[in-house]
């Protein structure tokens, strides 16, 4: 019955764990900002990802929520950027093999690792800045990865739901 409680309570907090994490100037006033753009982009504006329309759809959802009202650039207060950060990481893709032989508490072994291949991901960062100081004000990074292997559909879900637990989180404070 221990070990039935043990591993609920494991559950139970482990689906409280936050998918981004926020970081923020204490500093700054966020009830002052209540109209924003999107920042330049350095990209051509006729070249726009599926990615980076997935993710205007998502923020512009979001902060609409917020009752922020989307302006031209030049009359903004707070101009909103974004970018999918590249990382790489190794996952196994098969298993390893091994054999030994002993008796008692002697033996001989030998086993080869699995075989790994490395992963490029993209995690998703949006920032806010301060269009009169150029400042960042507001940040927030997620901790899930988009790839190479998921659908349109599965891409779009998870932008939507990373973009949603972010701007839970904005205006900081108020949690």
């Amino acid at each position: 019955m221990r070990t039935l409680m043990l591993t609920a309570m494991v559950l139970i907090l482990a689906g409280c764990a936050s998918n981004v994490v926020t970081d923020y100037n204490s500093a700054t006033v966020f009830g002052d900002y209540s109209r924003w753009a999107f920042a330049g982009s350095e990209q051509d504006d006729a070249v726009t990802t599926l990615d980076d329309a997935r993710v205007r759809n998502a923020v512009e959802r979001e902060l609409g929520r917020k009752a922020m009202k989307k302006v031209a650039e030049a009359d903004a207060d707070v101009l909103v950027g974004w970018q999918i950060v590249p990382e790489e990481r190794l996952e196994q893709v098969g298993v390893g093999l091994g054999f030994g032989f002993g008796r008692g508490n002697f033996g001989w072994g030998v086993s080869a690792p699995p075989p790994v291949r490395e992963i490029t991901e993209g995690k998703l960062v949006v920032r806010m800045v301060d269009r009169q100081t150029d400042e960042v004000v507001w940040q927030a990074s997620s901790r899930r990865y988009l790839n190479e292997n998921q659908s349109p559909e599965t891409r779009r879900k998870l932008i939507d739901e990373v973009v949603s637990d972010m701007f839970s989180q904005y205006p900081p404070g108020l949690n």
